[in-house]
């Protein structure tokens, strides 16, 4: 039960924070991973009760727990989600809630593709200018696409007999 714990436990660690390396939890995803399995359901359990017992296990200047201070948090929490029922019974329930949850992204933004946006980034109906700055599978060219490449062939622009100077003076 406990390495299911642990996975759930990595799982929320990781969760939001790309250089952690799952095996310390910070304050936040431990309330999320409360709030997200269950354990804090407002009324036995509330948020500033997980609040207050992440810094009770937390060593003085921590900011982290780890798994070893993390069960002992969830006996805390057992005991007070599942009054009248024995450590070990409390803390095998609270483990039940955990068992396979990962952090959830209710309320995230997605980002939309509606109305005038698809029609707006559909690179194939592009007209003039603007048409030149892609290629045929709708990729941007780049800066080639827009500026035009100076000519330094050394004649002036629009001239027509330009390369004919060595034919005539031989």
């Amino acid at each position: 039960m406990a390495s299911e714990a642990e996975k759930t436990f990595h799982r929320f660690a990781v969760f939001g924070d790309t250089s952690s390396s799952g095996t310390e939890i910070t304050n936040k995803n431990f309330s999320k991973l409360c709030k997200d399995c269950g354990i804090m359901d407002g009324k036995a359990v509330t948020s500033t009760d997980v609040d207050i017992v992440f810094s009770k296990v937390k060593a003085k200047n921590a900011r982290t727990i780890n798994f070893q201070q993390f069960q002992e948090a969830m006996k805390e929490l057992g005991q007070k989600r599942f009054k009248g029922k024995s450590l070990d019974e409390a803390l095998e329930n609270v483990y039940k809630l955990m068992e396979g949850k990962d952090p959830a992204t209710t309320g995230v933004t997605k980002a939309t593709t509606v109305g005038g946006v698809d029609r707006l980034t559909d690179t194939s109906k592009y007209t003039g200018t603007h048409k030149e700055r892609f290629d045929e599978s709708g990729k941007g060219k780049g800066i080639e696409g827009r500026e035009e490449t100076a000519d330094n062939s050394g004649y002036v622009s629009g001239y027509k007999g330009a390369g004919t100077y060595d034919q005539k003076n031989k």
